[in-house]
């Protein structure tokens, strides 16, 4: 009998041990993920500059477009206005002439329809190394400046050769106008030339260029993006605050509406740059979760036709 007891005891110390040694390797930590730890120790302290437009309705559109329109959203069965008051909540209603609007990005079918929408973009685009050659000091002299072939070799020899894969960026500060929406009516604005752009595509096999201005150069048949939409590339237009951002050593971060079978996106770009760089904000220097409150709640605009602070 006392055998008996001492063998079940002898059971249960093991059970008790092997449930003990069961707990603690789980408790254990875990090792961090890989891209986890390039977020600590990467992202998370880098410098975020917002290289986009806000869509608004008096910002620079080609004439053929028309400008936006921004309403408060209605109730279709009442015809009343949605309000904070009556209904808890608030809504606006958008009539966007194009998709071609703001900061944007081209697909190829834009100009032909054997390349792919916006929806059918990989979603490799997320992100990508940064490179921004600066034109703006001969765009001073000549507003109709166009980046040469030779802008790239010079930016080449004293940073190094343009990464593949690699968005560039074109800088002319000519989005410095923005306020003005006159501004997309001007003949002459810098652009980027066809050549300069057969290089950065078919030797340095770049993913897509960009420029600030809202179309890609100002040949009268537009012969740059010509070549590139027909030929299954795609483009940035109406990116800004360039002057904000290094010409190399930072990644771009692209996000778009995705609309079904969409021939423009509405497109955000955000600027990550190094933890040391002199512009941006980085992780935990804003209120994020939860939002910091106001100091003045929205309220519509008749004049502006939108809603402000």
């Amino acid at each position: 009998m006392q055998r008996f007891i001492f063998v079940g005891v002898v059971t249960i110390i093991s059970v008790i041990i092997s449930f003990s040694s069961f707990a603690v390797a789980v408790a254990q930590p875990q090792p961090q993920p890989t891209l986890w730890q390039v977020y600590q120790q990467s992202f998370k302290s880098a410098k975020y500059v917002d290289l986009t437009h806000a869509i608004a309705p008096n910002i620079p559109v080609w004439a053929g477009f028309g400008f936006a329109k921004f309403s408060a959203t209605t109730n279709p069965q009442t015809g009343k206005v949605y309000t904070y008051s009556a209904n808890g909540f608030e809504a606006t209603h958008y009539d966007l002439p194009t998709d071609q609007l703001g900061t944007q990005l081209d697909p190829p079918a834009h100009w032909n329809p054997n390349y792919p929408t916006i929806d059918e973009l990989p979603p490799t685009f997320a992100v990508r190394p940064l490179v921004v050659i600066p034109i703006q000091d001969k765009v001073a002299e000549d507003p109709n400046y166009h980046l040469q072939v030779e802008d790239i070799l010079n930016w080449e020899r004293k940073h190094g050769i343009i990464p593949e894969g690699s968005v560039v960026f074109v800088r002319s500060d000519w989005s410095k106008q923005w306020s003005n929406p006159e501004l997309a009516s001007s003949r002459k604005f810098p652009g980027v030339s066809l050549a300069a752009l057969k290089f950065l595509h078919l030797k340095r096999k770049i993913l897509f260029h960009g420029h600030e201005p809202l179309d890609t150069d100002s040949t009268p048949t537009l012969e740059g993006e010509d070549w590139l939409l027909n030929n299954g590339y795609t483009q940035a237009e109406g990116v800004a605050n360039l002057d904000r951002v290094p010409e190399t050593g930072a990644l771009v971060a692209i996000g778009y509406a995705k609309f079904q079978g969409g021939l423009g996106g509405f497109a955000r770009y955000i600027a990550i740059c190094p933890p040391n760089w002199k512009y941006g904000v980085s992780v935990g220097e804003l209120p994020e979760s939860p939002l910091e409150k106001a100091a003045k709640p929205l309220h519509w605009d008749e004049k502006l036709g939108i809603r402000v602070r």
